[in-house]
């Protein structure tokens, strides 16, 4: 099974990254995950969409070829990142890559509160992009105080009961995916 990652941080030792790299490393030999790089993509203009640079060309291949696809976010006041709703922008357009694909949210954020606006307001963009989205209920990554839950030299997440819960929630996203 091939899965892809689009994570909607550039920062260095970002948690959401940090997020990824830890599903990755937990399911090799369950799955593929490859992690895209959404900080290659220029601005979305409709005026290329027809003929877009070769970056966006590949970043769209990679997305339509996989089974599935996560999206881990920070929250960045109370929404998602620019990049990433520009990630999804591209992806929206002309072969509409997304429609019927599986896919999963999750964040991780220094807050009490996780990445949950964040996600909520992903939720009405993948809606709309018509996407196979794993429900919400019970199944919400929204890792809250990341910072105390990284560890801060290896960067590894070391929280026993958010990767217990992260762990049974990718495989309801595997089972998805294979539905």
């Amino acid at each position: 099974m091939k899965l892809v990652a689009i994570v909607g941080s550039l920062r260095n030792g970002s948690y959401n990254r940090l997020l990824a790299e830890t599903i990755q490393e937990r399911n090799t030999g369950h799955f593929d995950l490859e992690i895209l790089d959404i900080g290659v993509l220029p601005h979305y203009n409709q005026d290329e969409e027809l003929n877009p640079p070769e970056s966006v060309v590949q970043f769209k291949k990679k997305v339509k070829e996989a089974d599935g696809v996560l999206i881990i976010t920070p929250e960045y006041n109370w929404s998602i990142p620019g990049v990433l709703k520009n990630a999804l922008d591209w992806l929206s357009r002309v072969d509409k890559v997304l429609i019927g694909k599986p896919v999963m949210t999750a964040g991780a954020a220094t807050g009490i509160m996780g990445t949950i606006r964040a996600q909520l307001q992903l939720r009405q963009i993948l809606t709309a992009l018509q996407v196979k989205l794993l429900p919400p209920a019970g199944n919400e990554i929204l890792i809250s105080q990341a910072q105390n839950k990284f560890d801060a030299e290896t960067g590894k997440l070391t929280d026993e009961a958010t990767i217990s819960f992260l762990d049974t929630v990718i495989d309801r996203f595997v089972d998805l995916v294979n539905e």
